[in-house]
């Protein structure tokens, strides 16, 4: 059964919908240099950094690790946002518990086969809500959507989720991705409106 997660918006502000955002039904595609692909017998998952054990994940193993599906929303920085999206995946909890992340780790990197990159602080990370999802609406997830795998993080704007995530980096320094150094904000708050730094 789902676990409808959509009242997380009550912890940082007054309306389910960001101000400046506009609710959609569609599901827009975006994203930085086209869709890539991948070959399921030989993808790999890895997790790295300030982790007590290294992890590296074929599909069926990581899609094998305990999971659960949530009713989300999704906000994207150009200013759309689409309600109750229904995310099956491992969240970032399980993930971490699993690597057994160090005392000193305080921030988070994910990185993605295209080479994008994007990051957050491992207490915004530790959040049930934040996913490693591998299906949409009970199907496995599109690629142009970031299938095989993606990471959701419905309290920040959608780029500090990555598409087509390959592993995820536990930093004991923070460090700016892809867009957090072209000007995007690093913290991303859909309802302070924190798009750019």
């Amino acid at each position: 059964m789902a676990k409808d997660v959509t009242g997380l918006y009550e912890e940082f502000g007054d309306e389910r919908l960001p101000p400046g955002q506009r609710e959609t039904s569609r599901f827009p595609v975006l994203s930085k240099s086209g869709t890539p692909s991948w070959d399921r017998d030989s993808w790999q998952f890895e997790v790295w950094g300030a982790v007590e054990d290294e992890l590296s994940l074929s599909y069926d193993e990581f899609t094998s690790l305990p999971s659960e599906t949530q009713i989300q929303d999704f906000h994207c920085v150009t200013g759309w946002s689409k309600f109750d999206c229904e995310f099956t995946g491992v969240t970032f909890p399980t993930l971490a518990e699993r690597a057994g992340v160090e005392d000193d780790a305080v921030h988070v990197m994910f990185h993605a086969l295209d080479g994008y990159t994007t990051n957050l602080s491992l207490e915004e990370c530790r959040r049930q809500e934040v996913m490693f999802v591998y299906e949409y609406d009970g199907e496995p997830l599109p690629a142009d959507h970031g299938g095989p795998l993606r990471v959701v993080t419905p309290h920040k704007y959608a780029y500090k989720g990555a598409k087509w995530v390959s592993g995820v980096e536990f930093l004991t320094e923070p460090e700016r991705g892809y867009w957090e150094k072209r000007g995007y904000s690093n913290t991303a708050n859909p309802w302070n409106e924190e798009r750019y730094s």
